[in-house]
């Protein structure tokens, strides 16, 4: 009982945490977590929960690593392999070189080979850190791809080195070329094993649904014990299990995208899951590091053998060190082919190079690793200086975040006040673009058999397109009202003339032909007067409402109902009828000057066409309805994709791209909830 509550506690103060972020959106949220984690394990009965590394690394760690291999950008990834090599090797080893000596030189009592498993365990970026500070500040493009790529790959370097450093300190032995030749099996046995693995657990899931098992449910479950299993498999053999998930996060990815009928249900299934599943790992994360902060503190601050000046001085020495050293090469990285003369490449600036290397902030990986430090060598007695070495890893976490968190909204600020200025016009042409998007998609799969239900789905995203594109133009608001009164008004008048001459030549009844005028009417009045309309309106519902209420206690009339079945049937054909004058009569009237608003009428008349069709029969309207949601699935699916694709090259901005995507998954789930009723 008592884990179950602290698990809601937890979940709770996760909870906390992004309300606290909205009230005070200048400080990042994992800040935040953290001092909720500081501020629980203090308080009086407090929740205290050891740190196990290996579990932490199995239960956190992969499953966010195997998302994030599935979710960046394969395209960056590959153009960026050398600069992304070059820092999750070179960099990690020079780190490991520089801060591990210049550990050793400001504390002599921590032995080399402990320095460098220091060392090492602070070359690691951390991407969920990095994630979070850039949906607050606008961090380049080219930036942000080469810190993901970096933060997939580096936390393996890292750790790989930090199990030697640790290895040479338990025994006393170390050797290099041992250690060269068994950095290369963990790492590319571990990628290799992960893309075996990965593989085969698609073919399994491939098998499976042709067995015709397509519960949602089932395979939901094999992709959240996908990273797991993948992770502790390849741990089990001693190679990089953190490569591993990356590697199947990545074949995951191109799966989902040469997937010939993908599942459409099981991809909104998965992507909500995984929302909710990464949102509370993330969470927990900097809570689980929040939490262990005091012991640390308490450790190192009530020990007498320790002045506390000094020690907070040993961790904001290696902290400053970090960034210059990540500065240097950073901006090296970018100098070389400047020099070189490289066809492709610019001269370096400072400003980018410093965003990229306060951007290189530590977290969760670190504390892990510092964590797994051995109590005692292999003769017996204490490792040197553990405590020392797990405050300052946990000292370097919370100076860089801090960093980060107050210098990377100064230094973007150029940038990100340029993009808030442009974030409107950015985001109607992304708009735009995802829904010429949709209409293509569906125009692609058109044929006899969907076509009255591909053409509803075209309708009402052409509909919207128009509109957006009268914003676009910045057309005068007023005059754009006034055209489209006069338009509605002479379509109307139109539809008069035509009822009228319907009626002459007798091709109507008499009731029929009053109810096809009321309508008429009732439109006249929401062109001129909507307020009147919506009284008009809300009278009629509730005359509905009234009717269908006295029908519960009235005896069942086959005899009525079938009559008012066949009025229905009449009026939808006059209403059908009318509606194809209208166009005709649009279509006559179209001018460069109403081309917009011309369109955007005639899309309403097509849609309600539509609409009458599927009210054919019973079994055509299930048909009907059956097909326009298979279209609007594929439609939301391709507005995913463009949106990715706007992002991935740059068009449009991180929040901007969360904006749209949150937008289609609301109209998504409005959909999904009214054909469920």
């Amino acid at each position: 009982m008592e884990n179950f509550l602290i698990i809601l506690i937890m979940l709770a103060v996760i909870g906390l945490s992004n309300v606290m972020n909205h009230i005070v959106p200048f400080i990042p949220v994992p800040l935040i977590q953290i001092a909720l984690g500081v501020l629980i394990a203090i308080v009086p009965g407090g929740v205290n929960i050891p740190l196990e590394p290996e579990l932490f690394f199995v239960l956190f760690i992969a499953p966010i690593l195997f998302n994030d291999g599935k979710n960046v950008s394969r395209r960056a990834l590959w153009n960026l392999r050398k600069q992304i090599l070059l820092l999750a090797l070179g960099l990690v080893f020079l780190t490991v070189l520089v801060i591990g000596f210049l550990a050793h030189w400001l504390v002599p009592s921590i032995p080399l080979s402990a320095a460098f498993a220091l060392a090492a365990i602070l070359s690691p970026t951390d991407i969920v850190a990095v994630s979070a500070l850039s949906s607050r500040v606008r961090i380049p493009r080219g930036v942000m791809h080469l810190l993901e790529g970096e933060g997939l790959m580096n936390d393996a370097s890292g750790l790989v080195a930090f199990n030697f450093a640790v290895a040479a300190t338990v025994t006393g032995t170390f050797s290099l070329v041992d250690a060269s030749v068994s950095f290369f099996e963990i790492a590319i046995g571990g990628l290799a094993g992960g893309a075996i693995l990965a593989y085969l657990i698609i073919r399994l899931r491939i098998f499976i649904r042709r067995l015709g098992m397509e519960d949602v449910t089932f395979h939901m479950l094999i992709k959240i014990l996908t990273p797991f299993v993948i992770f502790l498999i390849i741990e089990h053999f001693h190679l990089s299990g953190i490569l591993a998930v990356v590697a199947a996060g990545v074949i995951h990815a191109v799966e989902r995208d040469h997937e010939e009928s993908p599942a459409i249900n099981l991809q909104i299934v998965s992507k909500s899951t995984w929302t909710v599943l990464l949102y509370v790992l993330n969470g927990l994360v900097f809570l689980l590091l929040g939490l262990q902060i005091p012991d640390i503190l308490n450790e190192i601050f009530k020990d007498p053998n320790f002045n506390n000046m000094k020690v907070i001085a040993y961790a904001l020495i290696i902290s400053a060190s970090l960034f210059a050293l990540r500065f240097v090469w950073m901006y090296l990285l970018e100098w070389s082919p400047w020099r070189l003369k490289r066809a492709d490449s610019a001269k370096p600036g400072i400003r980018m190079t410093a965003i990229a290397a306060i951007s290189g902030v530590r977290g969760s990986i670190t504390l892990a690793g510092a964590f797994s430090i051995p109590f005692v060598l292999a003769d017996g007695s204490l490792f040197p200086e553990r405590s020392l070495i797990i405050f300052i890893a946990a000292s370097v976490i919370l100076v860089t975040l801090v960093t980060a968190s107050i210098l990377l909204p100064i230094i973007t600020k150029p940038e990100n006040a340029e993009a808030e200025n442009n974030r409107e016009e950015m985001e109607k042409k992304a708009l735009l673009r995802t829904h010429e998007a949709a209409i293509r998609a569906i125009q692609e799969v058109l044929n006899e058999d969907n076509r009255d239900a591909a053409l509803s789905v075209i309708a009402g995203y052409n509909h919207t397109l128009q509109q957006l594109k009268l914003k676009e133009n910045g057309v005068n608001t007023l005059a754009v009202k006034q055209m489209e009164t006069e338009i509605r008004m002479k379509v109307l008048e139109a539809e008069y003339r035509y009822l009228a001459k319907l009626i002459e030549e007798k091709q109507i009844d008499k009731e029929t032909a009053l109810l096809a005028q009321a309508h008429i009417r009732r439109m006249e009045v929401a062109v001129t007067n909507r307020f009147k309309f919506r009284f008009l309106m809300i009278w009629t519902l509730l005359k509905r409402i009234l009717y269908h209420g006295s029908q519960i206690f009235m005896p069942k009339n086959h005899a009525l109902r079938r009559k008012q079945s066949e009025k229905r049937i009449k009026m939808n054909r006059i209403r059908k009828d009318l509606s194809k004058r209208a166009i005709q009569v649009i279509r006559k009237g179209l001018t460069p000057e109403n081309k917009e608003i011309s369109y955007l009428i005639m899309g309403e008349y097509v849609d309600l066409i539509t609409k009458i069709k599927s009210r054919k029969s019973e079994n055509y309207s299930r048909v009907f309805a059956k097909l326009e949601r298979e279209l609007k699935e594929k439609a939301f699916q391709a507005e995913r994709d463009e949106i990715q694709k706007l992002y991935e090259n740059g068009k449009i901005t991180k929040d901007v791209t969360q904006k749209i995507r949150q937008q289609i998954n609301i109209r998504e789930a409005y959909f999904i909830e009214q054909e469920e009723f």
